[in-house]
């Protein structure tokens, strides 16, 4: 490099008459950071330095004085690699990543960091003595604002002062439990609890891999990597989560399943449901968040149209019948299930449940955990119920023959029974019960009600924009032409409310009451598509449909409504 001209910011600040040809081939014959050298060993001044640069490369320049970086743009990204290539991001749109750095010759920094957390970076200049200052104010912000506690106003309590009800004493004679209580784990741990509440997140995953350990938060129904400790923590991160969650922190070979309830403040704990599960690097650890805080218990906040929630609610009014909520796994089944029971709860009826496992305390309801290992299954839990005089009866799942026969029999005596299945739509459920050996006739007179659920992404009111779709895509979803030549759909953007362009999420319903027509075709033994059908000519809107209305009142987007309603 020495034997040639000078390049890039060199003959820029040597054009300029900030250096001489001496210093100029000094700075190109130098190991590492040219600017580094530019501004420590030749002397130049570090904003003089700066513009060089941007003016070299084609790149805009910030002072760092005069911006403050936003805390979420430091999300799930690792310190270390941030201090080691002296990167400073300031901004995030999405996965767009603003980042400041000094010397834009060097990029594989940037890489790295496009690399581990999954970003497309786009590189700002800095001057070099602006980067080191503003990178630790920022994390030491950032670190601050998980940190804060507040008062007992159901916000965070501080990482010292968090409850812990683990049921018993750790063994200290085991390998396994060294370290767990050492404050910097217990701290980190508490960290990462408080700030996935805080955030509303569902679940959080604490993943080893070979040669990196990942920790990640289900937001919205979708995963986030919120941050990377070292690999070498892995061990003491999931012994200390099996103390809390009174596992057996000796046994790393097999799955293994707890609970755990953590007080954040005098007044609001939260439960978690642990899981574990041995990989090839050692245990992952599952956390389901069961916060009956972040759960909205209101009907209206379901999100159904008016005309879904008048036969929601009219199927509850009834004394006796089934009502099955179905869906996949996420869909918001429970949180439906758990909203019905809440408008039918007062001190007039008598409601059992028996769930796998019960994921919100509802007061004045009777509610049983099964427990399959002790013989406590759900058709056993069902059988003990109708001996206990119930008005109404909740069963997490109807899983086989024998809890749906049983759940039938309560629907025909008297009994007002709620329940779940795992299939796409609302016909296809009268077609699982046949084909689980349920006489027709029994479906035909007990089943009062089947509505299927999805939860898609709801779009941040702050930056949603309108789209372009062409009129034959939106044919193509399922609006009809009339509508596609009106319908102004709306895009996610990103902002600082939200990163990507979404904020919280939007039911989309096919609530289906079995009407004669509809049980005469049961009876008869008529398929899925020909249930369908009579739905369809009943007005009843399919998934798809209702997906479409939210596109259309700009609750979110087309493509999320494609990705839930998928089949």
């Amino acid at each position: 490099m020495s034997g040639n001209a000078p390049q890039g910011v060199t003959a820029e600040l040597l054009a300029a008459g900030h250096l001489d040809a001496e210093a100029a081939r000094a700075a190109e014959a130098a190991e590492g950071s040219r600017v580094a050298h530019l501004v420590t060993e030749a002397g130049v001044d570090p904003v003089v330095v700066a513009e060089a640069a941007g003016r070299a490369f084609g790149l805009p320049v910030v002072d760092l004085t005069a911006v403050e970086p936003l805390p979420e743009a430091l999300e799930g990204l690792k310190p270390d690699l941030l201090r080691r290539h002296r990167l400073l991001p300031f901004f995030r749109r999405g996965r767009r990543l603003a980042v400041a750095l000094a010397d834009p010759g060097i990029l594989h920094g940037l890489d790295e960091l496009q690399f581990q957390a999954g970003v497309t970076a786009e590189a700002v200049v800095a001057p070099h003595d602006q980067i080191e200052p503003a990178l630790e104010a920022a994390l030491t912000a950032r670190e601050q604002e998980l940190d804060e506690g507040t008062d007992d106003t159901g916000e965070m309590d501080d990482l010292d002062n968090i409850g812990v009800d683990t049921g018993g004493e750790t063994e200290e004679s085991d390998p396994a439990a060294e370290g767990v209580d050492e404050a910097p784990v217990v701290r980190f741990i508490n960290r990462i609890l408080l700030d996935a509440i805080r955030r509303g997140a569902s679940d959080i995953h604490f993943e080893p891999f070979e040669e990196s350990y990942r920790i990640r938060v289900r937001l919205d129904g979708v995963l986030r990597t919120i941050t990377r400790p070292p690999v070498a923590q892995a061990p003491r991160l999931a012994a200390r989560l099996k103390v809390m969650a009174r596992l057996d922190i000796s046994e790393r070979r097999l799955p293994q399943d707890g609970r755990m309830k953590v007080r954040i403040t005098r007044n609001r704990a939260v439960d978690f449901r642990v899981s574990t599960l041995p990989t090839l690097f050692g245990e992952k650890v599952v956390l389901r968040i069961l916060d009956p805080m972040a759960a909205s218990l209101d009907v209206d906040s379901l999100g159904m149209n008016e005309d879904q929630k008048a036969a929601f609610l009219a199927a509850l009014e009834r004394p006796q019948g089934m009502v099955l909520v179905t869906g996949p796994t996420g869909s918001g089944k429970t949180m439906s299930l758990y909203t019905a029971l809440g408008l039918l709860n007062d001190d007039r009826r008598n409601i059992a449940t028996a769930e796998d496992p019960a994921e919100i305390n509802l007061p004045g309801v009777n509610q049983v955990n099964v427990n399959p290992r002790a013989g406590l299954d759900f058709a056993a839990a069902l059988r003990s119920f109708l001996r206990q005089d119930p008005d109404i009866i909740m069963v997490g799942e109807i899983r086989d023959l024998e809890t749906a026969e049983i759940g039938i029999k309560a629907a025909q005596t008297g009994h007002l029974v709620l329940s779940t299945l795992h299939t796409n739509d609302a016909p296809q459920t009268l077609a699982r019960l046949v084909n689980m050996g349920v006489p027709t006739y029994n479906i035909a007179t007990s089943v009062s009600l089947i509505m299927a659920q999805r939860l898609a992404r709801r779009l941040c009111d702050h930056c949603k924009q309108p789209v372009e779709i062409p009129r034959s895509a939106l044919e193509a979803a399922g609006f009809p032409p009339e509508e596609a030549a009106e319908v102004r759909p709306f895009g996610p953007v990103g902002c600082e409310h939200c990163n990507e362009g979404y904020r919280g999420r939007a039911g989309i319903f096919q609530v289906m009451p079995v009407s004669d027509d509809m049980a005469r075709l049961i009876m008869e033994g008529s398929d899925a598509l020909a249930l369908a059908a009579q739905a369809e000519q009943e007005g009843i809107r399919d998934l798809r449909r209702s997906g479409l209305d939210k596109v259309a009142d700009g609750i979110t987007s087309l493509e999320e409504v494609e990705r839930v309603t998928r089949e």
